[in-house]
């Protein structure tokens, strides 16, 4: 039976055995309640309105045509695509989903997604968003009180709104790199490099998955992986903690190995 009409278990319910070989059940993200909803569109409005008004701003009290502001401004971007790796490879590779708080809201999803990377398809808009969104809120809130008539000031200015800007659509730019067909000026972005495109992504979604981080642009992951970045810092936290990486990932990869369609959405 393909794997698109096979059953999925919403959230963290019980995880059963397949009905068939031919139809594994696989874990799937949990659904967003009324007041999660409600809570994450407003976040998602509040971080718009203010990232709109935090550039209306600078658009008003800085020169936009000097030499440094494209520089600072990509130097933003730059920064948001090599937080989105950080975080992510942190999430890969450590803690257990029964953690406290983050175990539920983010370590479950980071498994989930390695496991059934085409659940995070039928996630809405809302749902994809609203905790990035959240995040974002009390970082603009910050900026929005930079004195821009220094030069300090400007330069940070410019700098945080290159990186709210891209990285307030990190979840929904790694998305749009699990579809076969996104909107065709999203997949002029991809082509171009601007953006994470699905090539790029794929290579993250194979075992072990610990390559090909960050999912904003993906500029950062290719001078990453030259140097080693993510392994020195795995050896860094093994020898001050013992802790050993990827142990959460290989426990999920234990229960579902070998019924798991591993890799992308498959039409096109």
């Amino acid at each position: 039976m393909p794997l698109e009409h096979c059953p999925l278990i919403a959230g963290r319910a019980q995880l059963v055995q397949p009905e068939s070989a031919d139809c594994p059940v696989l874990p799937a993200h949990y659904e967003l309640n009324s007041s999660q909803f409600l809570f994450s569109s407003l976040s998602i409005a509040l971080a718009f309105l203010l990232l709109a008004g935090f550039g209306a701003r600078i658009a008003t009290r800085l020169d936009l045509w000097q030499w440094w502001v494209p520089l600072v401004a990509v130097s933003g971007v730059v920064a948001a695509d090599f937080a989105s790796g950080l975080i992510h490879w942190a999430a890969d590779t450590w803690g257990r989903d029964d953690l406290p708080f983050i175990g539920r809201r983010l370590l479950f999803a980071f498994r989930i997604h390695h496991l059934n990377p085409d659940d995070f398809l039928r996630r809405r808009f809302v749902d994809t968003n609203g905790e990035v969104a959240c995040l974002a809120v009390p970082v603009l809130l910050a900026l929005l009180s930079l004195p821009l008539e220094t030069v300090w000031g400007g330069r940070v200015a410019i700098f945080g709104f290159g990186f709210c800007a891209i990285g307030m659509l990190t979840n929904q730019i790694h998305q749009w790199a699990h579809r076969a067909s996104p909107p065709r000026l999203v997949r002029l972005l991809q082509d171009h490099g601007l953006i994470l495109g699905r090539a790029e992504h794929a290579a993250h979604h194979e075992r072990p998955y610990d390559t090909r981080y960050c999912i904003t642009t993906g500029w950062c992951n290719w001078p990453l992986e030259a140097t080693g970045f993510f392994r020195l810092l795995e050896l860094a936290v093994t020898g001050l903690t013992g802790a050993r990486p990827r142990q959460d990932d290989q426990r999920y990869d234990e229960r579902y190995r070998g019924r798991t369609p591993w890799g992308m959405e498959r039409n096109g």
